[in-house]
């Protein structure tokens, strides 16, 4: 609805986009999960080395909950945009900032760089952009009136 009382015709992009999104953030609630509960057995089903999986069992605890609410955040966020609300972009700014902190984690307070190179950087980089993409989408959306 908007003010005049005229509803806003839901574009077909934003079915796909929540779609993907949801697919998207779905997998990364999935790995989160199988992280948490399997842990190591998880992380050599996944083919990862020795020295990644050392790693990851020095998480502090502070960043397993930053890596809670991206991926929860980013799931909610698709299911939100999919039922058309305006929270929307709160909760896709509130897993983007979780991101970009663990990106700079990753990047500059662990080991990871030296243990797993620079091409594990990759991943979370672009884990970025499509959080900071899927913001701007959720922030346009609303501008237009989709979300209420």
């Amino acid at each position: 609805m908007t003010e005049l009382g005229l509803t806003t015709k839901t574009p077909w992009h934003l079915w796909v986009i929540g779609v993907v999104s949801l697919l998207w953030n779905g997998f990364g609630a999935f790995d989160f999960v199988n992280s948490a509960i399997r842990g190591e057995e998880y992380y050599r089903q996944m083919g990862m080395a020795e020295q990644a999986i050392a790693l990851m069992q020095t998480y502090p605890n502070w960043m397993w909950i930053v890596w809670f609410v991206g991926v929860f955040g980013g799931l909610a966020g698709s299911i939100l945009l999919l039922l058309r609300r305006r929270w929307t972009f709160e909760v896709w700014a509130a897993s983007v900032a979780a991101a970009v902190i663990s990106l700079i984690y990753c990047a500059f307070l662990s080991d990871m760089l030296k243990t797993m190179g620079v091409g594990m950087i990759v991943m979370p980089v672009v884990i970025v952009i499509i959080a900071g993409l899927l913001v701007w989408y959720a922030h346009a959306m609303r501008k237009r009136g989709v979300l209420r």
